[in-house]
């Protein structure tokens, strides 16, 4: 699924995107690759490895919400202008089963974009072979901000 009907307002939106995204050091920590950039759709892949696991062998809990909120906020980003950068202000997260297989794959598509609110929905799946089956389903809202530029802070 793909949300290639939006216009993205910066000609530069991929690159941008994914020179925030290789800016992120926490994604870059779990193992997550952003594998896909398109107006206003993203998805983040990551391998499970026992690293990621809570105590029963399913992926923590906060993995999954961790790769639901980045490709929200970067499903978002796509859309926004140059001078902008997103943050998450709010979102309801379900998880609908365990988390597992050999890797998980986390889709963002946004919903409705806004000067400055945004709602994305963000969804996680098991991925075994090429089998998906869905663990997480989530709505997000994110915050255009305005005149922020998208670097790393000291």
């Amino acid at each position: 699924m793909s949300a290639s009907t939006f216009q993205p307002v910066n000609p530069d939106f991929e690159q941008r995107v994914r020179d925030s995204y290789d800016r992120q050091a926490f994604m870059e920590f779990l193992g997550a690759a952003l594998t896909t950039v398109e107006p206003g759709f993203c998805v983040i892949e990551l391998p499970v490895r026992d690293e990621l696991t809570q105590q029963h062998g399913f992926v923590h809990g906060g993995v999954l919400a961790s790769l639901a909120d980045s490709v929200a906020g970067y499903a978002a980003f796509s859309l926004m202008p140059a001078e902008a950068a997103p943050l998450t202000v709010e979102y309801k997260l379900n998880i609908l089963r365990p988390g597992g297989g050999q890797r998980v794959r986390a889709t963002g598509e946004v919903i409705k974009p806004g000067r400055t609110l945004t709602v994305v929905r963000a969804e996680v799946f098991n991925i075994v072979d090429e089998a998906q089956t869905q663990c997480v389903t989530s709505i997000q809202t994110l915050m255009t901000m305005h005149g922020w530029e998208d670097a790393k802070r000291a």
